[in-house]
């Protein structure tokens, strides 16, 4: 344990720095800020470099990411001459051209200018059917919190006297042209502790916000609490969700007498509807009747006859210990399942009819590359959009039908030359045991491999069930594959790589687990003779700032260098600040002592050592960062720099939880990690700023 005050459950020196907008706290950061920009920024490398990304995140020909509504196909984009973006459409026909005819819906630089804000997109929910009106959520400065304002699709302007909603964590749903659910903060008792909309009411066109009836609540202690209305002609319903933990929820149904029924699956369990069906994923074994079903089985069944009391469901997935349900899209006809199989995708094609679900294979990516659904459109058809890239390979778009080919729409350019590039997968044996995969991406060996021989940049994220899977990064191909470097990610429990069992296993007490797989992983390069530790860097964001804070405290000796981006970090405190309520599912609950027992044995601010050797860290977040306070890390190096260790520090005054709020300030931010730990692991570390 750490020696430290704070460790000992004593005072907390540096809680001033938890006053996001406090006088001294941003006089305090912005002294950091100028001593980073005069040590790492100035030298013509990291113009450079800097440029080098920009020019990758403005690319003209990078694909335009479509979102499939109606007969059209939408996208948002930033370029050099937009850098905060233009929301846009243009039809399928048109996307195929190799230039589209795009029609400008919403211009938000113009609008930035209009209006004096820093305007941030933060999407559209458009009204089905007739797509002729938008609900548009806009940023500040980047923050989960947005303003809501309806916007005409045909006129393309904001509606006068429309549906407006001040800035907060709201959301929103259509229900018809003149009505909408709304959850927002409403005043005292309106919210959760975790900070989201706690009510959930129906609001009538030409009404005022405060005279919206409330038509569903939850309890203080819920996550957030929302309502959904389903449109589909012939299946028009209305659902409204109490989440109650990250990934436990009640699902309610309203019923023509106007009162809302719970759908009585496992309360870990997600469903989803779509026209007669209704489809469950489960977390955990579930008995339905006679039959018991494993946990990360994926289940369809009729809607009505569930509600009926009927246990008929049928298995479309079922898991096995390299298997794992992904995620599932509709066509109107069609379900098509995303599996993992050692974190490579498969997508299967499920077609209802007499004889049971039929299946076919749609796509399998091959090799390591892998194969998204982009979009669908239920509404219209059996249409499909998949998104296919690797490490190497840029991205493809394709566009097919279940009963028709499947043909490229757009391919991405190539921002690296990849030739001389190999991808391979190993597994790393964890502390327990258990084997941990990982991707390494490595420049082809000579017989004289140069001065980058064995740099290793290395990440992992390990949380909240989510899978890091294959994906091609012009920045990161750009900023270190292309100088010689190898590149790692490392697929470690608390993810979702092997489903729900992958999760669980780092969950509260078991947290460490997913630190040590992060630990076996650096291991197994040095035993592979891939790297060695002084050549090891790390870098990772949110949970994975937190994994990179324990990486520091726990494992210094592994690596050379550690980068955490808009990090948890001071887990005593994580609940009390911004949205951390929301994921004690996740950690356990400092406040408990049983549970603070096991979380601080791993929580970095409280871990710090005053004596210890650790490799130069860099720490980064956002002002405008919403979501994961900015305080932990301000915290952290505030005590690091107290304790002696080589720390630098950048805050980004927008940018909320990813940390940038156009291209140019992704550039700056990539440009800054990637060349600290390139000069920090090829000792050209630049002299410190006084």
């Amino acid at each position: 344990m750490a020696d430290n005050d704070v460790a000992a459950g004593g005072r907390d020196p540096y809680r001033w720095l938890e006053e996001v907008h406090g006088a001294a706290a941003l006089d305090w950061v912005r002294g950091h800020n100028r001593a980073t920009a005069a040590t790492w920024t100035e030298a013509p490398a990291f113009a450079q470099l800097r440029d080098q990304i920009r020019q990758v995140l403005d690319s003209a020909d990078k694909i335009p990411d479509p979102t499939w509504r109606g007969g059209h196909l939408y996208n948002f984009w930033q370029d050099a001459e937009h850098p905060r973006g233009t929301w846009r459409r243009t039809t399928l026909e048109e996307y195929r051209a190799p230039q589209p005819r795009w029609e400008v819906l919403l211009d938000l630089d113009a609008l930035a200018r209009a209006e004096d804000e820093s305007w941030v997109w933060k999407g559209a929910y458009v009204l089905r059917p007739g797509y002729e009106r938008a609900l548009i959520s806009l940023s500040r400065g980047g923050s989960d919190a947005a303003v809501v304002r309806e916007f005409d699709l045909t006129t393309r302007e904001f509606v006068a006297d429309g549906f407006t909603l001040a800035e907060a964590k709201s959301s929103v749903c259509w229900i018809d042209a003149d009505h909408i659910y709304v959850g927002t903060d409403f005043g005292p008792g309106t919210l959760t502790t975790s900070g989201y909309p706690r009510t959930v009411r129906k609001w009538r066109r030409g009404t005022a916000l405060a005279d919206a009836e409330v038509v569903f609540a939850g309890e203080a202690d819920d996550v957030s609490v929302v309502a959904v209305h389903d449109p589909t002609p012939g299946y028009q319903r209305d659902l409204a969700v109490r989440r109650t933990e990250f990934f436990r929820n009640r699902t309610f149904l309203l019923r023509p007498d106007g009162e809302w029924e719970l759908v009585d699956v496992p309360d870990d369990a997600e469903i989803d509807l779509h026209r007669q069906w209704m489809l469950i994923e489960l977390r955990s074994a579930w008995q339905a009747g006679d039959v018991t079903y494993p946990a990360g089985a994926v289940l369809v069944t009729p809607l009505d006859e569930f509600l009926a009391g009927k246990r008929d469901l049928t298995t479309v997935f079922e898991p096995t210990e390299r298997s794992a349900y992904s995620y599932h899209a509709w066509t109107r006809n069609h379900l098509l399942l995303v599996s993992l199989t050692d974190v490579r995708s498969e997508i299967t094609v499920l077609t209802p009819g007499d004889d049971g679900w039929q299946r076919r294979t749609l796509r399998d990516a091959g090799g390591f590359d892998h194969t998204d659904v982009a979009d669908t459109e239920p509404d219209l058809g059996d249409e499909f959009l998949l998104h296919t890239a690797g490490f190497t390979r840029p991205p493809t778009l394709l566009h097919g039908s279940v009963d028709g080919p499947t043909q490229p729409l757009k391919t991405g350019p190539a921002f690296f030359d990849a030739d001389q590039m190999t991808v391979r997968q190993f597994f790393a044996v964890s502390a327990d045991g258990t084997e941990v995969p990982y991707f390494l991406v490595t420049p082809e060996e000579t017989a004289d491999p140069g001065p980058a021989a064995g740099l290793t940049l290395m990440t992992g994220y390990g949380g909240f069930e989510i899978a890091w899977t294959p994906a091609y990064s012009g920045v990161i191909g750009t900023g270190w594959l292309a100088r010689g470097g190898s590149f790692v990610v490392a697929n470690i429990r608390g993810g979702g790589e092997y489903g729900p069992r992958w999760h669980a296993a780092a969950l509260r007490e078991n947290r460490p687990r997913a630190y040590e797989d992060f630990a076996a992983v650096a291991t197994d390069l040095v035993a592979r003779g891939l790297t060695t530790p002084e050549q090891l860097g790390i870098y990772g964001g949110s949970n994975g700032g937190l994994l990179m804070g324990v990486m520091l405290t726990r494992y210094p000796e592994l690596f050379g260098a550690v980068v955490g981006q808009v990090p948890l970090l001071d887990m005593r405190r994580y609940h009390k600040l911004l949205a951390g309520a929301s994921w004690m599912a996740e950690y356990g609950d400092p406040d408990d002592p049983a549970d603070w027992a096991f979380i601080r044995e791993y929580s970095p601010y409280q871990n710090i050592a005053r004596g210890r050797a650790y490799p130069p860290s860099l720490f980064l977040t956002s002002t405008r960062d919403d979501r994961v306070h900015p305080g932990h890390a301000r915290k952290m190096v505030a005590r690091l720099q107290e304790y002696g260790h080589d720390v630098t520090y950048h805050e980004n005054v927008e940018g909320g939880h990813s940390a940038a709020a156009d291209n140019a300030q992704q550039a700056f931010k990539w440009a800054l990690l990637l060349e600290f730990v390139w000069r920090t692991l090829t000792d050209q570390r630049p002299p410190q700023a006084s």
